[in-house]
């Protein structure tokens, strides 16, 4: 097991160097975001146990998250697409001055990939056991995954098709799943990974993951999610008015306005 967590931890280093790489010559630091799910792909694929063959577990689990760390890259690097660098690095990229190269290295590169390692810590731990069968514990966290990943995907292809309307250019999502948090995508990423850790559960030690959904879920309310993003938003008289009757982040489903009596 120490050897898989050290090659594992190898490839995410060497991944995460190489974005750097790229990002240096694109002078755009904003292609980090897309690499986010591929990383995720990538550890799947280099901790499954080729040499005795994967068992069915690793197998799904693989597969789930490489369908989600694929959709996230493609949703991503399309969303971006010609918009030049995200508001956040570049203004790193300002306050940062001459440091700017080595504190984007290990602050926004190697601080991903240690986020990365525990956040994918129950792949590992999934995709090098042999523990065999297939339980009600797996079933639980795939159909939770399954909620997580259709509460993302449904939740960014309807912001998506919203933008794409030039007249809501400057105006802010508040339909669909964005009625029911202000925040459907990232509640739904934390959803599956509360799943994969419910699979994870299956295996030796299973019960060491829950550092995954905790770190993400934390990040996502506490540190690099909502808070960010909506910092963005303090002086939007609309966005604080949406704010004010939807949940940041866990769902609650509007209740019908009452019809006006006659």
């Amino acid at each position: 097991m120490m050897d898989a967590a050290g090659f594992t931890a190898l490839a995410i280093w060497a991944y995460m160097t190489l974005i750097f790489i790229l990002a240096i010559i694109r002078k755009d630091n904003s292609i980090v975001d897309s690499a986010w799910g591929m990383g995720f792909v990538l550890v799947a694929l280099v901790s499954l146990d080729y040499a005795n063959g994967p068992v069915l577990r690793s197998l799904v689990v693989t597969a789930l998250v490489g369908n989600w760390g694929g959709r996230l890259a493609w949703h991503i690097w399309r969303r971006n697409r010609g918009r030049g660098e995200d508001f956040r690095y570049a203004r790193w990229r300002r306050e940062w001055g001459r440091w700017f190269l080595l504190r984007s290295y290990f602050q926004i590169y190697m601080l991903q990939g240690i986020l990365l390692f525990t956040i994918a810590y129950p792949i590992l731990l999934i995709n090098r056991s042999r523990a065999p069968g297939f339980t009600l514990l797996d079933g639980a966290g795939i159909l939770t995954w399954t909620a997580g990943f259709l509460f993302e995907a449904i939740g960014d292809r309807q912001l998506a098709r919203f933008k794409q309307d030039p007249a809501h250019r400057g105006r802010i999502m508040t339909e669909g799943l964005w009625s029911w948090t202000r925040h459907p995508n990232y509640f739904g990423e934390s959803v599956m990974w509360w799943g994969i850790f419910v699979v994870a559960l299956n295996v030796p030690g299973g019960w060491t993951a829950i550092c995954s959904p905790l770190v993400i879920t934390l990040l996502l309310t506490k540190v690099s999610g909502v808070p960010m993003l909506e910092k963005k938003y303090a002086e939007n008289a609309e966005f604080q008015a949406y704010a004010r009757r939807t949940p940041a982040f866990f769902p609650r489903i509007p209740s019908k306005k009452p019809r006006a009596r006659l």
